[in-house]
């Protein structure tokens, strides 16, 4: 009877246990379906970028445009050779909703000139990272592999046009030239070097405006970079690139030009401000 007793009051205790688990389950069940949010905030996808297709990069630029980059464009005196020299040649892609390009070289009397300008529309394959931030990663990628120069303030810094102090123009003494004669030399030797030390900073600030930088103002973010190369021996070709991103499409714009005589350097500025406006014009394109 006793053995009896306590497989009874084991029976009892298994039975109340099971009734314990049983009622758990059933409060986790409820607990989950209480907060349904949760877990669909945890599984959302990320937004897709703004943009779901690509221009026609080889009508993208106009024929204007082309005319400036590509002086030689207009030298030609073949008609349907102009026409297909206007119309550029497609870069080879496998999507063309993902990555498409064209681009375009004239020969002048006096440089050979190259254009490529492309298109690149950036798509996330992890639910957790927007199309945005997967373009602005690969953009800050291609950024670094340009490598450009630290900007720095000691250029702007280093000559502000001011005259020297007056403290140290020499005080004409009674024994000396005529005191008339020496503050008017003073003054224009000091006028002098104002005018040298303005012209040098200029010339300072124009060459440190034109070195590979980060752009402002144009699409989400930005960069110029500039390459001259070749040596005195042979003509040197300059390749100016300018890359901007507008949410998920990035555009890159490479400009090269060589030039027919040795020890003939291409333009920067020139080459600069030319790339500068087709990304412009190709940034309004997109709407960014």
């Amino acid at each position: 009877m006793q053995r009896k007793a306590y497989v009874s009051g084991v029976a009892a205790l298994l039975a109340v246990l099971l009734a314990g688990c049983t009622g758990g389950s059933s409060d986790s069940g409820s607990t989950d379906d209480s907060n349904p949010g949760d877990s669909g905030t945890a599984s959302a996808a990320a937004q897709p970028g703004k943009y779901r297709t690509l221009p026609e990069p080889c009508s993208a630029v106009g024929h204007d445009t082309l005319d400036s980059l590509l002086p030689g464009i207009k030298q030609i005196t073949d008609e349907e050779q102009r026409d297909k020299a206007y119309e550029g040649e497609a870069t080879l892609t496998y999507d063309t909703d993902r990555k498409v390009g064209c681009r375009w070289k004239v020969e002048s009397t006096d440089a050979t000139d190259h254009l490529l300008v492309d298109f690149e529309r950036v798509v996330s394959y992890d639910n957790s990272v927007s199309d945005d931030a997967q373009a602005t990663e690969l953009f800050a990628t291609k950024q670094a592999a340009a490598d450009l120069p630290e900007p720095t303030s000691s250029d702007s810094a280093a000559g502000d046009g001011s005259t020297p102090d007056a403290s140290s123009t020499p005080t004409p003494s009674s024994s000396g030239p005529d005191p008339s004669t020496s503050s008017s030399a003073s003054s224009s030797s000091s006028a002098s070097s104002s005018s040298s030390s303005s012209a040098s900073s200029s010339d300072s600030a124009s060459s440190s405006d034109l070195q590979p930088r980060v752009l402002a103002d144009l699409g989400d973010e930005a960069f110029l970079d500039d390459v001259l190369s070749g040596s005195g021996s042979t003509a040197q070709q300059r390749t100016v690139t300018v890359a901007f991103r507008t949410s998920n499409v990035i555009v890159t714009i490479e400009y090269e030009e060589q030039p027919a005589t040795v020890g003939v350097v291409p333009d920067t500025k020139e080459m600069q401000d030319r790339a500068r406006k087709l990304a412009a014009r190709l940034a309004d394109t997109l709407g960014g």
